[in-house]
């Protein structure tokens, strides 16, 4: 991830929609590909504060009127289909019940992962998008709270009571408000004994799920059954229904990048995506600080990026230790894991839109 500057030369952040230094309103302009400063004239018309761009900006709903998205879009590029939302928030089903207190706040947490999720596809230049676009299957994301506040332990378990489960059918990803309760989310994580449990994680994780549905189903099924094993056989139910009565095998982390892996093929293949777009987000933004040399994750072999990550890891996980924080990089990669995340690199490059060159 980069940083990126005010107009008054102040670092400014992905997440930003005000400069804490000039004040100045901040708003990503999809002409730069950048967040800017943003002004507005006196007819209330935004444009992009950038010398040498200057476009009209009209900001998106999510960021005018909900305050959780930081995003414009081209004013003389917008068309009905765009609804008032930006190139993310178009996205969006189901958001949260906004009427109760507290749940802004989460939705807020919860679109900043998005953000950062989405960005990072763009990177990679990933093919995704809508049922307008004509893509199948069409992304969507469904952000919701339980019905009716349930008993300690029973949101996130597997029994009758949970109303919202966190995951993914058919291009609908759906994540539980929840997961943005900072308090809830730490009692699940230490319950399941997970070296971490993020919103972002969540995302990146389903996400694995809709690209195997957008790039391995009825294409490369298999090569992707000799990395991963026959997601046939068992069937998930019968192997969801194992994995929580008798839980992992006692070996698997010789060859799993978590428990929650060895529970089937695809949740192997899932886990495995998001361990690749931990690895190329933090090599990238180690590539665009100026303090860490660093290669970029878009140029470089599978190997060198692996490399630099254990290299950014052991730095950055004797820091955080340092403050009593949770290591960066807290999983140990044995070859068996790397061929998995591997083949998720070779899948993703191959899939990658063609690079436009000005």
């Amino acid at each position: 991830m980069k940083t990126f500057s005010c107009t008054c030369s102040a670092t400014v952040f992905f997440e930003n929609s005000q400069c804490v230094a000039c004040s100045s309103e901040l708003g990503w302009c999809p002409a730069c590909n950048a967040l800017r400063a943003i002004s507005q004239d006196t007819n209330g018309q935004y444009y992009c504060g950038e010398s040498k761009c200057g476009r009209r900006l009209t900001k998106c709903h999510n960021y005018a009127v909900e305050h959780v998205c930081n995003r414009c879009m081209l004013t003389d590029t917008m068309s009905r289909a765009d609804r008032g939302f930006c190139d993310y928030c178009r996205f969006n089903d189901t958001i949260p019940d906004l009427r109760k207190d507290g749940n802004r706040e989460k939705w807020g947490r919860i679109e900043i992962a998005k953000r950062r999720l989405l960005y990072t596809l763009d990177l990679l230049r990933l093919p995704y998008g809508d049922a307008n676009d004509g893509v199948i299957p069409p992304l969507a994301f469904d952000f919701k709270d339980d019905i009716k506040s349930p008993p300690y332990n029973i949101w996130w378990d597997m029994s009758k009571e949970e109303q919202v489960y966190t995951g993914h059918a058919n291009g609908k990803i759906t994540i539980n408000i929840r997961e943005a309760d900072h308090v809830e989310r730490e009692k699940a994580r230490i319950s399941f004994g997970e070296a971490h449990r993020t919103v972002i994680g969540h995302f990146r994780h389903e996400m694995g799920h809709y690209f195997w549905d957008l790039l391995v189903l009825n294409k490369c099924e298999a090569d992707f059954m000799a990395t991963f094993g026959d997601h046939n056989n068992p069937d998930y139910s019968t192997a969801l229904e194992h994995y929580y009565k008798n839980g992992p095998a006692a070996n698997w982390r010789k060859t799993y990048i978590s428990a929650y892996a060895t529970m089937h093929p695809w949740e192997d293949f899932a886990e495995s995506f998001a361990a690749y777009l931990n690895i190329v987000t933090v090599v990238d933004t180690a590539f665009n600080s100026t303090l860490i040399p660093s290669i970029d994750p878009l140029q470089s072999s599978f190997e060198d990026m692996v490399e630099q990550y254990w290299n950014l890891g052991l730095l950055f996980n004797e820091m955080n230790r340092a403050m009593g924080l949770l290591d960066l990089v807290p999983v140990v990669h044995t070859p068996k894991m790397l061929e998995k995340v591997k083949f998720i690199h070779v899948l993703l490059h191959n899939a990658a839109k063609p690079l436009l060159h000005a």
